[in-house]
């Protein structure tokens, strides 16, 4: 498969390494971990390698401005407005939540230039980004709208391209039975699942949801269309694994698991977690060790997304939790 061209946002490739001190805590298998929190645009995360495909697309197009959406901590928001810096482009996120958490990324958000556009109780973020990039056009300017997560065909095969990557960086195809990534929007479960297909390989690819929309249909749905449009294989329905155990209380509420999972991060392998995304996605690695479904004997890769500046707006949490 030949993938679109891309704007360079990302340092490739990121680190693959073991975590022995983790593994011997755990009392399981041998953990590994794909560190695309080191992407290096913004302080790190998954968001930059959907970027590089979607802003070649914006750049290359003619287009002035740049809108996505997402919540008050998004770290996909964050990173469009740095890679939107980076590339001379307009930003404007709209993003619910309030004003008064200028903490983490928003504060990041601000700093890079971004034009925040914060969404009232009950309105439909997608529809404000359309009325908003209508605005823009009656002004003379080119808005790119981007969905929420950078989660399309086109962004997904940033995912694509790093099963590629990884591949180069591995000791044999069947060296992981699994991979264990969080699921906030689809697309890089998209991205990962069909680049798992087109290299044939059997590692269970297991989605951990950090909310309670069904996943399933969307991660297909980008899979179809990048199948169709890249001519890449469709992936078995029977090889989509999402589980839906660990979300805690809701979407961007830390639960008490993944607050744990990211104490055992940071103090055993002194890497950082966040209590939205990645926190959870590593207490359902936990809960797969300690209920026996993951065993010593095999290796297991965590893929780490990023989302670190979210730390910086939870710190009560973390203080009544310690």
């Amino acid at each position: 498969m030949i993938l679109p061209k891309t704007v360079p946002l990302v340092q490739k490739p990121t680190t693959l390494h073991p975590l022995p001190r983790l593994s011997r805590a755990l009392g399981g298998p041998e953990l590994w971990i794909k560190r695309d929190d080191n992407t290096g645009l913004a302080l790190g995360g998954n968001k930059a390698r959907k970027l590089e495909y979607l802003l070649y697309d914006a750049v290359h197009g003619g287009y002035t401005d740049v809108i996505t959406v997402g919540g008050i901590q998004s770290n996909h928001a964050r990173m469009t407005a740095a890679a939107a810096a980076s590339l001379g482009l307009r930003c404007h996120l709209v993003l619910r939540g309030s004003q008064r958490e200028r903490e983490g990324n928003l504060f990041l958000d601000h700093l890079f230039g971004a034009r925040v556009h914060l969404l009232h109780p009950g309105e439909d973020r997608e529809a404000c980004m359309e009325s908003l990039a209508a605005q823009l056009r009656q002004q003379g300017r080119r808005p790119y709208c981007i969905g929420v997560g950078g989660s399309n065909s086109l962004g997904s095969l940033g995912y694509v391209a790093a099963v590629q990557e990884l591949h180069g960086q591995m000791e044999a195809p069947d060296m992981f039975s699994h991979t264990v990534v969080a699921v906030g929007s689809g697309g890089t479960y998209a991205g990962l699942w069909v680049g798992q297909t087109a290299l044939h390989w059997s590692t269970h690819l297991q989605g951990i949801a950090v909310d309670q929309e069904e996943f399933e249909p969307i991660i297909r749905e980008i899979a179809e269309d990048s199948a169709e449009r890249f001519g890449t294989p469709l992936p078995n329905d029977e090889t989509l694994h999402v589980d839906y155990g660990h979300i805690g209380e809701g979407y961007a509420k830390p639960s008490q698991a993944g607050m744990e999972a990211i104490h055992l991060f940071a103090q055993h392998e002194g890497i950082l977690l966040d209590p939205v995304y990645t926190g959870k996605a590593a207490a359902g690695l936990i809960f797969m060790i300690r209920s026996g479904l993951l065993q010593q004997g095999q290796r297991v890769l965590f893929w780490h997304t990023g989302g670190a500046p979210a730390l910086f707006a939870a710190v009560d949490t973390f203080e009544q939790t310690s």
